[in-house]
């Protein structure tokens, strides 16, 4: 296996990566390195995430290595048993190379970094909220699988159930990157929990993903183009929550962007995290202008013209991405976070553009 693999229509080098990280280190023995935290809290997480992408090699060229050994010791000894065995790792190793190949894709700016997940509920009241709640869930799912930690910054429960919207932090490596095609509607058919004569509805949700960014991308806001509301946070939160302004929402006027914070008892903290987001949601924008696919969502049309997936329990069972055509019948497992095919089918489309 060579020390090279395509990246972004490039080539990635090992040993680049290694000197790189010795170069790194190097720079965080200096004796005035932790003078600038922020700084040094950007060099230590690009070498973290040098160093995970060169043990991941690593381990793909020792387990290649390994089933090599072993397939050569299976024919010799003509072990069925060690032949099924070597067979079911060599499927495991294809299946890493083949994510290892679609991470390599990820060369965009911010594909590295956390990602804010919002979820919108479409017309149709609970059952739409009903609906909304199920994809929070399901993404929240696919989030523990990784081991990626979830962060709720807002929420807006429904009346009767589910929720009218919801904004969560999904924060580990390249978060932004698997994730980042999942903006759009999705769409639901089931016969209704909420209906007492039983009848087959149709709800829709939107689901928006963008980049958590730090200070080393630099986005201009202007004082006058913001409008910042308070208000008393809703849901979880407990007396204090409740009773105080502390929950804040920023409008960016020129935009109609909206972001909102409740997650903290402290206004100063809600305000700096939306500020955050802010940035994200700007900085996304600008994103999608430049590679012209402007796939942002209009929450005032959550319905058929952007649909992105379709999820139907009746009358038989399918979840099919419109984009790819990949389609699954196990909607069970899809809605429990299982979602790394569609994931995968979708990264592969754009890849092959």
């Amino acid at each position: 296996m060579k020390n090279r693999y395509p990246s972004c229509g490039g080539f990635f080098d090992l040993d680049s990566l290694k000197k790189q990280v010795i170069e790194l280190s190097q720079l965080s023995e200096s004796q005035d390195f932790w003078q600038d935290q922020q700084n040094a809290k950007k060099v230590m997480q690009k070498k973290s995430q040098l160093e995970g992408e060169i043990v991941k090699f690593s381990k793909a060229e020792s387990d290649f290595a390994d089933v090599k050994s072993m397939l050569q010791l299976a024919e010799e000894e003509n072990d069925e048993a060690l032949i099924l065995e070597t067979e079911n790792e060599i499927k495991k190793l294809r299946d890493h190379m083949n994510e290892y190949q679609l991470e390599s894709f990820f060369c965009g700016e911010a594909d590295q970094n956390d990602c804010y997940l919002e979820v919108h509920a479409g017309a149709g009241g609970t059952e739409a909220q009903d609906w909304a709640q199920m994809l929070l869930r399901m993404y929240s799912r696919w989030a523990e699988d990784h081991r990626y930690s979830i962060e709720l910054i807002e929420e807006s429960v429904g009346e009767e159930a589910g929720i009218k919207s919801s904004t969560i932090k999904i924060s580990g490596a390249k978060a932004y990157g698997w994730l980042k095609r999942e903006s759009g509607v999705h769409r639901l058919v089931r016969i209704s929990p909420f209906d007492s004569n039983a009848r087959r509805h149709t709800s829709f949700a939107s689901i928006g993903i963008y980049p958590a960014i730090d200070d080393s991308i630099n986005i201009e806001i202007n004082d006058n183009d913001l409008r910042i509301d308070t208000y008393r946070a809703s849901g979880a939160g407990g007396q204090h929550v409740n009773k105080t302004e502390s929950a804040i929402r920023i409008t960016h006027i020129p935009t109609g962007v909206v972001v909102q914070c409740q997650t903290d008892r402290s206004q100063h903290r809600n305000k700096a995290t939306a500020f955050e987001m802010l940035r994200s949601r700007l900085y996304e924008l600008e994103l999608r202008k430049k590679e012209e696919q402007n796939n942002s969502v209009d929450k005032n049309e959550i319905g058929w013209g952007r649909q992105i997936r379709s999820y139907v329990m009746q009358p038989y069972q399918m979840v099919k991405d419109l984009r790819t055509g990949f389609e699954k019948g196990n909607i069970s497992a899809v809605l429990d976070g299982e979602i790394d095919e569609f994931l995968r089918s979708s990264i592969s489309e754009i890849a092959q553009v």
